[in-house]
């Protein structure tokens, strides 16, 4: 589940992670009163309006403005909410944006010149072990920082049996540059970042930049943070942050029906039985020369609800012009799902797709019998080579 960076922030606040001050608002009124707030606060007469949005590269696409007056950051809301934001992470229709930021100037004279890290902890699957991410070039896109100067980025692997060690955050704050109270501090940043990471389960947390301030403070001036859904279970007030605005409306129905979907781009819609099924079923869709509209696994225990669920979220998709639906029955028989094919067609009323459904295993010859006798416009397959043939003709 994404959060936004305001929320970030808040959990980082909780494992000692120094984060820069904010308030959020969603209308200039609210704004101002916030940037007022912040000026009693931190002293500052500048700010920093900041789009919420669950992707990266805001800046670039005109969501961070610096505001120095009252006045400014009245007109900046006004401009910032409701845009539609484009980034290189929202594709080309963007992201409206419902929320904005009032963070405190971090840029003050001091007593030496601010700079700008890049830092994430995640999981190194090569490895099977966590690790943290950093680099001195902070501020910027970190692909690009990979592709181009890939020595730029070090990791730092953590033993999950020790956790992370004082002597790698050392290592860490010694090759970012740092020294006298900018290396103390960033010792005792790394290892509340990392408590962050893990306490919450996260699957990313990500801070560019992380701050070297003028009076050498280590503070996280971004908060990207991916919690594992399947440990929302543990955390139903991280589970109350979820907005469902920035989720696909289709996504957020097969959640309610504990289906694993995915909106794609694609003319085929399919609903398959395991994820490494579907993954084929996409490459079977490609190979026929279509496109798969979605990913969407609906577990060993398909049955008439699910499959109806699961029908409606694919017609939902006005580029659907076929569906598959691939299932292997191994835990569920062939005949089960296929009557739950009829009963949710039946259900659901007049489908103008044609549906494919290619059964093998428990029971798939009866399954068979039942999609060719039900008198509908559903047409039946056993092995991967007939469904792909169907695909293909039906497509065409």
């Amino acid at each position: 589940m994404n959060i936004h960076e305001y929320q970030g922030q808040e959990i980082l606040k909780r494992y000692g992670v120094r984060v820069s001050e904010g308030i959020v608002a969603d209308n200039p009124d609210d704004a101002v009163k916030a940037a007022k707030r912040l000026s009693q606060k931190t002293g500052t007469g500048i700010w920093v309006v900041k789009a919420q949005i669950h992707a990266g590269g805001r800046g670039k696409g005109g969501g961070v403005k610096v505001a120095k007056s009252l006045e400014e950051v009245r007109d900046l809301t006004k401009q910032i909410l409701g845009m539609q934001l484009v980034t290189h992470q929202t594709g080309p229709e963007g992201k409206r944006v419902n929320k904005v930021l009032i963070a405190q100037n971090v840029f003050y004279p001091g007593e030496s010149e601010p700079e700008e890290y890049y830092m994430s902890v995640l999981l190194d699957r090569d490895s099977g072990r966590n690790i943290i991410m950093y680099s001195t070039e902070g501020g910027m896109d970190i692909e690009k920082v990979a592709a181009e100067t890939p020595h730029l980025i070090y990791k730092e692997e953590v033993d999950p049996a020790t956790g992370i060690l004082p002597f790698q955050a050392r290592r860490i704050a010694f090759n970012l540059g740092l020294s006298g109270t900018a290396f103390k501090e960033m010792t005792k940043f790394v290892p509340a970042l990392y408590k962050a990471y893990e306490g919450a389960d996260a699957s990313l947390v990500e801070i560019n930049p992380v701050l070297k301030t003028s009076d050498n403070l280590i503070m996280a001036i971004d908060a990207k943070l991916d919690i594992d859904d399947n440990a929302l279970y543990r955390h139903a007030d991280i589970a109350e942050m979820r907005d469902l605005s920035e989720e696909d409306p289709a996504e957020i129905e097969a959640s309610k029906h504990s289906l694993n979907f995915v909106k794609l781009d694609g003319n085929v819609g399919c609903m398959v039985n395991g994820a490494g099924l579907a993954m084929a079923t996409m490459d079977i869709i490609k190979l026929s020369g279509g496109e798969p509209a979605n990913f969407l696994d609906v577990g060993g225990g398909a049955n008439a609800q699910t499959v109806e669920a699961g029908l409606k979220i694919i017609l939902s998709d006005p580029n659907v012009n076929a569906i598959l639906i691939n299932i292997f029955g191994g835990i569920v028989r062939c005949d089960r799902v296929a009557n739950g094919v009829v009963e949710a067609y039946k259900k659901i009323g007049e489908i103008k797709v044609p549906i494919i459904v290619r059964l093998q295993g428990t029971n798939a010859e009866g399954g068979k019998k039942i999609i060719d006798e039900s008198g509908l416009k559903v047409y039946s397959a056993i092995t991967l080579k007939e469904a792909s043939d169907l695909v293909q003709e039906l497509v065409a």
